[in-house]
Order: structure tokens, then sequence, then C-alpha cells
């Protein structure tokens, strides 16, 4: 397929569900540099760190739920182009969340086809996922006439809800419209692999907050496993594309769309392991990277007890302060077993060909977390933090407090090394001084080199003392 850049984008009217999200706003962006008349961010969120830009570019932010249907009718009202980035429980808690994930997932997506079959919308391009085939067993450079995974065999509701969500998204193409005689709708399906780039979400964070913390400890599978990988910006290019794929007005070509009703897998076309992958990005942060490998069997036992203890705390799946599993069943599947695709039936459909390389990427993805870590407070893993943190309260303990529970055996341990209760207190009061001396020094010092986290370099250096303090002379010395 070969058609101009901009074919099917100017003067034409584009709503993109997700549109505040990372991959949602660059698409929203590059529409508006395209040419297109109007491009409407579809969002529950009212903002996100991306929706000033948005709007500063003339982006229309809609705030709404896509499992209201009136809200999805206001969005899609005069629209031409609809792009479904929405979904909900791709990782961590979300994956728990059954109702959530169906409400949003296949709810959502029958809003998005009435209101494009009550709306006259012509195209619809639906971003699904590689779990709609995955399930587990391993796939070696798999391709579009793969069967879909079991509904039975998911272990977990979102590559289950997806998958029903892009089905009922390509039996619908070629629907008429309700209103409009002799036009109809036409859909595809993106497939895109595990989306990276600089401001990505979902991996990459929870990745690097693991491994600051030192609970990254171990790799699934073996070196041998296989995965892909896609940049956001070469799944910008494949969804446009797409999008032209589904035009029924291009000259001289006859019958329905190239791309109607057809799914497309998208990567960057580098199978790698993953933790090959993401060991630069680790390595160039100063955070070390896992040694010991567990072997999929053991991981997906861990991944169970974590998923049936996080199923038992489902009331609180959304509050803030229950964080995320290390690890869940589905998450083990993506890293420790072999499934990757070809994404030729695109390049020969669609005309799509990866334009950043895998290295391109993670080089701007580097500099991105470089730049990130530098604003961001920085500090020890949790293994410190216990440290230093019961190493006071039991010195406190064994210095001041009566005997009761503990307390006996911990002074008993205090005066093997101090020898008398004077000492200990001491040694106590010493710590105290010592620690408020240091937070002091790192106040000042941080109003130099850092001064946007001055107070955080304080408090964190009150309570971790030279374990907080050599992280900010390290930045001091840069």
């Amino acid at each position: 397929m070969h058609l101009s850049e901009n074919e099917g984008i100017e003067n034409n009217t584009f709503v993109v569900t997700g549109g505040l999200g990372f991959v949602g706003s660059a698409l929203c962006l590059e529409l508006v540099r395209r040419g297109a008349r109007k491009v409407r961010a579809f969002d529950l969120r009212a903002e996100s760190p991306w929706s000033n830009d948005l709007r500063r570019k003339g982006v229309d932010c809609i705030h709404g739920d896509i499992s209201h249907k009136q809200d999805v009718e206001r969005a899609l009202r005069g629209a031409d182009c609809v792009f479904h980035l929405a979904s909900y429980g791709m990782s961590g808690k979300e994956m728990i969340q059954y109702g959530r994930v169906d409400e949003i997932n296949i709810n959502g997506t029958c809003h998005v086809l009435d209101s494009c079959l009550d709306n006259g919308v012509q195209r619809l391009v639906y971003v699904s996922t590689y779990n709609v085939v995955f399930g587990g067993k391993e796939i070696v450079n798999g391709n579009e006439s793969l069967p879909y995974f079991p509904m039975d065999d998911h272990v977990d509701p979102y590559g289950r809800s997806k998958s029903i969500a892009e089905q009922l998204v390509l039996k619908s193409n070629g629907r008429p419209f309700k209103k409009k005689k002799g036009k109809c709708l036409y859909t595809c399906a993106v497939r895109p692999a595990a989306i990276y780039g600089p401001g990505e979400e979902r991996h990459f964070p929870r990745i690097i907050h693991l491994a600051k913390l030192g609970l990254l400890p171990f790799k699934i599978g073996t070196t041998s496993v296989k995965s892909d990988w896609l940049y956001v910006d070469n799944l910008i290019l494949a969804l446009l594309l797409a999008s032209m794929g589904l035009l029924d007005n291009i000259p001289g070509r006859v019958g329905k769309p190239i791309a109607a009703g057809q799914p497309y897998f998208i990567s960057d076309g580098s199978p790698v392991n993953t933790f090959i992958f993401i060991r630069p990005l680790l390595k160039s942060l100063d955070y070390d990277l896992p040694n010991m490998s567990l072997a999929v069997p053991h991981a997906l036992l861990l991944g169970n007890l974590f998923w049936g203890f996080y199923t038992a705390l489902y009331p609180w799946l959304s509050k803030r302060w229950l964080p995320q599993p290390l690890i869940l069943p589905a998450e083990v599947y993506k890293v420790g077993v072999t499934h990757y695709f070809s994404f030729l039936k695109a390049k020969e459909e669609l005309g799509y060909i990866p334009m950043v390389s895998p290295q391109e990427g993670m080089a701007a993805t580097i500099s991105y977390w470089q730049g990130r870590k530098r604003r961001t407070l920085d500090g020890p893993t949790i293994y410190a933090w216990l440290f230093v943190v019961i190493g006071m309260i039991s010195l406190f303990s064994a210095a001041y407090l009566p005997d009761f529970g503990p307390i006996p055996l911990l002074r008993a341990t205090g005066l093997f090394f101090a020898r008398s209760m004077w000492a200990l207190k001491v040694v106590f009061l010493l710590a105290v001084a010592l620690h408020i001396g240091e937070a002091i020094y790192a106040w000042k010092l941080a109003k130099k080199v850092d001064p946007a986290n001055a107070r955080g370099w304080f408090w964190q250096t009150l309570a971790l003392g030279m374990f907080s303090l050599r992280f900010l002379l390290k930045r001091a010395k840069m």
C-alpha cells in the first residue's frame, strides 16, 4: 500500500479513546502534526502528564467513562475515524479486578461499535494484544493465521476480555450504518508487542521501582526465552497505516479496503530476552541486575500465591496504599515463555516497517529515565530501610523501655556489646545526634545541587543517615 503520509488524515476528525495515556497522547499529537481537522482525546482521566501539551496543540480533551454509552456517543459524534485504545487490567493489581476489566474491555468496546454505527463513523482501528493468541504456550515467529487462545484457558481476565473484544470488532466489519444508506463500518485490529519509550507508564516504571527497592532478585526462565518489544513511535506509525488501510476511496482500488476485518501483529522485529533487553536501562541507572534464575513452574507458584493473596484483598485493590504484586501468573508467561510474531502481513498490506531501531529506542528511553532520576529523590533499597529503622527502634527499646515481650532479649544483646546501660543510652543518643547532623548537612547540600527535593533529602537522611546521604553526595559529584 503506497499512499501519502497524510492520506485519510487531513481535514478529518479523529477520536482516540484512552487519549490521555502514553500511546494515546502520542497518537493525538501525530494526528495534529499531519493535518487532522479535529482530534479528540477521550479518557476517564481529566488530567495526565500529557494533557496540558495536548490542549496547547489544539486537541479537545473529553472527560468520560467508556463504560457509559452516553459518554461514548458524545465523544464520537461527527468523527470520521476512531482509534480505540482504552483498556483496563493489563498488569499489576488491575489484572485481578474481573468486573472492571470486562466493563471496560468488553462493554466499552460494544459502546464504541454501537456509537460508530449510530454516528456513521467509517473507520475503527482497535488496539488489541498478543494475548488473544498467546496464553503460556511457546510461539516462534507466529502469524495472523494462529487461532484464538481458548477462552477458558486464559489465566487472567485481561487476555480473555481483549480476545472477546477483538472478535466483536472484526465481526462488525462491513456492518451497514443505521442512517447512511450504502455506507458501512470498516474495522481492523492492531496487536502490539510490549510497548516502551520515554514516558511509558506500564512496564518500565514498575520494573525500575522494584529494582530501586532491591525487589528484583531473580530472572524468570532461561536466557534463550525471547519475546517482542515495540517502540512507541513504531506503534503510532502502524496505527496510522492501519487507518489508511481502511479507506474505501483510494483511486484505482476496487472492492473492500485492504485492512478491513484484518488483525495485524506489530513489533520492532527484534525478539530478545526481556532481562537482556532491560539490562542497559537498569545498568545506566546504577540499579542491580537480577543474578539468580527462577524456573517457570516455580515462578508460577509464586505468581499464584500473589494472585490468591491479592484476591483476598479485592475490596482494597484500588487503594493507593496497597502496593503492586511482585509477579502474577500472566506476567510469568510474558517473560518466561518464548512468544514472538512476524509483522510480514502488516509490511505487505499496510507498508509497515519500523522506523526506530531497538537500539535507538532504548537509547531514547535511557536518556529519559536518567533525566527523570536526576529530578527525583534517590535512595537505598528496602533492605537498608529495614536495617536502619528496625535497628534504631531496637536500640531505643533496649536502652529506655521496661521489660516486656522481646525487650529483655534486645537489652541483653545490647549489653553484650555496650557493657552497661549508660553506654547503651549514650550510643542511642549519639546515633540520633549523628542522624540529625547528617540530615541538616543533607538539607544544605541539597539546596545547592537538588533544591526541588531538599525537604525530601532532609527527612530521608534523618531516618537513614549515611545510607541516604551517600546518594546525595554522589549526585553532588555529578
